[in-house]
This record gives structure tokens, sequence and C-alpha cells, in this order.
């Protein structure tokens, strides 16, 4: 069973910067692709980013692509999202969220029903 906790989030103005991240435990976390997702008051979970278990692939929304960065550091067993000039449109809460990948290593899912273990997710605020 592993376990996920986000950290890193806040109140920002627009324009600013956060970096989330997220410490897994209980399993191994190289095992897994890792993926951040975000979810609005009122609206759907949504995919954000995510990183493959090797070689460092990743995928972005079309609404984040240039602004965020995901990054892995397996020797930490921690993920990061680091965000750059953000919008309030971006104010959510953040989840991130583990996806076993077996084979190679380079999946990298975006939906939310690929992954097996979530996170309880830390707010973002992001003023105009």
């Amino acid at each position: 069973q592993v376990q996920l906790v986000e950290s890193g989030g806040g109140m920002v103005q627009a324009g600013g910067s956060l970096r989330l991240s997220c410490a897994a435990s209980g399993g191994t976390f190289s095992n897994y692709a890792m993926g951040w997702f975000r979810q609005a008051p009122g609206k759907e979970r949504e995919f954000v980013a995510v990183i493959s278990k090797n070689y460092g692939y990743t995928v972005y929304a079309d609404s984040v692509k240039g602004r965020f960065t995901i990054s892995r550091d397996n020797n930490k067993n921690t993920v990061y999202l680091q965000m750059n000039s953000l919008k309030p449109e971006d104010t959510a809460v953040y989840f991130c969220a583990a996806a076993v990948a077996s084979g190679g290593g380079t999946r990298t899912p975006i939906e939310t029903y690929k992954y097996n273990y979530w996170g309880q997710g830390t707010q973002v605020t992001v003023s105009s």
C-alpha cells in the first residue's frame, strides 16, 4: 500500500509561483508513474501532468504546458510540480497519484481510473 502526502500549496497572486511536493511511502516508488491532478469547486478532477517511472517522459495538459514542470527524485521518493506564471483559473485542490507501471517504464497515463493510489490533496489559490 502506497501512501502519498502532498505539500507546498498556498495562496499566491497571479503571475506568481509555487512548488508542490508529494512524498511517497509504503511501496517501491520507482515502480510507479506519478501524476498530478486538480479539482476546482464544482468541477471534475482533471489531469495536469504525469512523469513516467523511468526515462523522465512527461505529458502535460494543454492548459499548463509551458508554465508547469513535473519532476521526480526516486532517491527521495518524491515527485514535484513547479508551477510558474500562475493564473486565477489554476485555483484548485491539487492531488498527486501513483499508477502501477509495468514493462519498460515509459507509460504516462492521463486518465484518473488508471491510478492506483491518491494523496489527500493540497489547496492552491491564485488571486487576481
